[in-house]
């Protein structure tokens, strides 16, 4: 997109529980687009599949063409919908913002054999395993370290022909990136129709025929079938939620068959290793900024 005229930004704080009716306010008035920013210095680590976590306080932006007159619509927004606003929109130059995707996302090499690879540029070694990924399309990347571990770990360690299950499998990456280096059936399980789409599109990116990567909902038929039959299980989620699917991840494993599993920190680690003590031997496996990845094999 484009204006001649260049862009607008206004500038809002608000509750969390204010965001959402805000959002839709400011697009029924002719944002086009409404960004979201920690206002208080508040971390929050990745999302479980399907959720949208945010801050306590919460800084909003939102988009409008340069020509736009936003003087009414500043005075028009709803107070109860906000904690503060600014006096006047901050002007911004036009720009082309596919250019940032290309400035941040560059080929990145994960083990000896993988490289993860913006669809726009060509692969550095053509020789090599080439996932191709348009960040429009993604939810991850493999930029974050999490993703980069279980990336990393596949590469070293997948056998071909085995069975993966890539669960919480957002863009698809790690499952795709599976079924490249050799797996021979992936399922990639999401609660996210939208991550459905994403991975579906992706594998099609990567010349992935669906009869070795298959993308489903939690509640899918097809689920049963692959109880104890996988090599590898692979989620990449948050502590907690990983604790809590301990009962299903475990499942899907064949005698033997390996875990890995990501989204925790360090000081996480302990509790995850506990939950799982009774059918897996985990263990950290890889450590990246304070984020670390615990594998293990069903006993």
């Amino acid at each position: 997109m484009s204006s001649d005229a260049g862009w607008q930004e206004l500038h809002f704080t608000a509750r969390k529980d204010q965001v959402e009716a805000l959002e839709d306010w400011l697009f029924a008035h002719g944002a086009l687009s409404v960004t979201l920013e920690d206002e208080a210095d508040q971390p929050l680590l990745e999302p479980g599949p399907g959720e949208t976590p945010l801050w306590d306080a919460v800084s909003v932006a939102a988009l409008f063409t340069g020509d736009q007159d936003v003087a009414p619509l500043l005075l028009a927004v709803p107070r109860d919908l906000v904690k503060g606003i600014t006096e006047a929109p901050v002007r911004i130059a036009d720009r082309e913002w596919s250019r940032v995707w290309e400035d941040h996302f560059h080929p990145l090499q994960m083990g000896d054999r993988l490289w993860i690879c913006p669809s726009w540029t060509s692969p550095p070694d053509p020789d090599a395993i080439n996932i191709l990924l348009d960040p429009g399309l993604a939810f991850g990347t493999g930029t974050h370290p999490t993703t980069a571990m279980c990336l990393r770990a596949l590469d070293s360690g997948i056998e071909a022909g085995d069975r993966v299950v890539d669960y919480g499998c957002g863009s698809g990456i790690l499952g795709i990136a599976a079924a490249r280096l050799g797996a021979g059936a992936v399922l990639g399980v999401d609660n996210d129709p939208q991550a459905m789409t994403a991975s579906r599109d992706n594998a099609n990116r990567n010349q992935v025929p669906e009869t070795t990567f298959m993308a489903v909902l939690p509640d899918a038929e097809v689920i049963s079938s692959w109880a104890g039959s996988a090599e590898w299980v692979v989620a990449n989620i948050l502590a907690g939620p990983l604790v809590d699917l301990m009962p299903i991840l475990t499942t899907f494993l064949a005698p033997g068959g390996r875990v890995l599993l990501a989204g925790l920190l360090a000081e996480q680690a302990e509790a995850v290793i506990e939950a799982y003590s009774p059918t897996v031997d985990l263990a950290i496996a890889d450590q990246q900024e304070e984020w670390v990845l615990l594998a293990g094999a069903r006993r």
